[in-house]
C-alpha cells in the first residue's frame, strides 16, 4: 500500500510540476492535475492541501533535486555556474517554475533562505582567506553568480527564446556556458594587489 501512495504521490508532483510550469499558481488545473497524474482529485487534498500547498511541494522537490545535482562550493564558483547553466538545459521548465514562483509567491520559504545563507556564508569565508574578490558583498556575488547562470533562458529575446532544450543548437550552448563560466571567473577572481 506505502508503495502504491509514493507512486501516486510521484505522479502528482510530476504533473503538479508540468501543469505549474506551463501556468503558473492561478492558471493550474486540479482537474488536469490529476488527470494527467491518473489520479483521483481528491489525493491531492489528501496529500498536500490545496493548490499553493502543492506548488510549495513541487518547488521544494525541485530545489532538492537541484541541490543533489549541483553541489555548491564557493571555491569554484565558476563551475557551480556552469553546472546551473548545464541543469537548467536539460529542464528548461525548471526557469518558467521559478519565474512563477517569484511572479506569483515572493519571498523566500524557510528551506530557500536556510540554503541561500549557507551559500552566502560560505562566500564570505573564501573572501576572508583572499580565496574570491571581496570588493562585492557576498550576497551580491551570489546574485550574480545565479543570475549569469540563468540569464540564457529569461532574457527577452535571448538566444534561447522560441526554441526548447532538444532545439538549441550544441555550439550555441557551447559558447553560452563559456561565456557564463568566463563572467563567473572574472567577477569572483581575487584582484592582484
Amino acid at each position: 500500500m506505502a508503495r502504491d501512495s509514493n507512486a501516486t504521490r510521484a505522479r502528482l508532483l510530476d504533473a503538479a510540476f508540468s501543469e505549474f510550469a506551463t501556468y503558473g499558481i492561478a492558471g493550474a488545473r486540479v482537474d488536469r492535475i490529476a488527470e494527467a497524474a491518473k489520479a483521483n482529485k481528491r489525493l491531492i487534498y489528501v496529500y498536500y492541501g490545496n493548490k499553493e500547498q502543492l506548488f510549495d511541494a513541487v518547488l521544494q522537490r525541485a530545489l532538492e533535486t537541484g541541490s543533489e545535482s549541483i553541489p555548491f562550493d564557493a571555491d569554484d564558483l565558476p563551475g557551480y555556474a556552469g553546472s546551473i547553466f548545464d541543469h537548467l538545459v536539460e529542464r528548461p521548465e525548471l526557469m518558467r517554475l521559478v519565474l512563477w514562483k517569484q511572479l506569483e509567491r515572493p519571498g523566500l520559504t524557510g528551506a530557500e533562505a536556510e540554503s541561500y545563507e549557507a551559500k552566502i556564508t560560505a562566500v564570505r569565508q573564501a573572501q576572508g582567506a583572499g580565496r574570491i574578490d571581496a570588493s562585492i558583498a557576498p550576497v551580491d556575488v551570489l546574485t550574480l553568480v545565479t543570475g549569469l547562470s540563468q540569464a540564457w533562458f529569461g532574457a527577452v529575446s535571448g538566444p534561447a527564446s522560441g526554441t526548447t532544450g532538444p532545439g538549441w543548437p550544441a555550439d550555441r550552448l557551447a559558447a553560452h556556458r563559456a561565456a557564463v563560466v568566463e563572467s563567473v571567473q572574472r567577477i569572483t577572481a581575487p584582484q592582484a594587489v
